[in-house]
């Protein structure tokens, strides 16, 4: 009862589960990114600081307006994400 409630985005428990929808909100990018960093730190023995701010930077520079930018918020698409972090992280930047 005195666990501290953190928000989730939306689209992470309302959106479709059948994983035909390539997008998320850049929220729900974001909310993921600390999971995300500790894995890719525990994988190439990278400091974790440093891999959570490679991936922000991802997610920032693959955020784009849904729908011709005349509904919602930024959204990612979860594909090119994961392509392009897995390209940061392999090339050692």
């Amino acid at each position: 009862a005195d666990a501290d409630f953190e928000p989730v985005p939306a689209d992470l428990v309302l959106a479709s589960g059948s994983g035909v929808d390539p997008d998320i909100t850049r929220d729900a990018a974001l909310y993921q990114v600390e999971r995300v960093a500790d894995a890719w730190s525990r994988a190439s023995g990278r400091d974790r600081a440093s891999v959570k701010r490679l991936i922000e930077q991802q997610v920032d520079s693959h955020a784009r307006k849904p729908l011709f930018g005349l509904v919602g918020g930024p959204v990612v698409n979860v594909l090119e994400l994961n392509l392009a972090v897995r390209n940061v992280m392999d090339s050692g930047e």
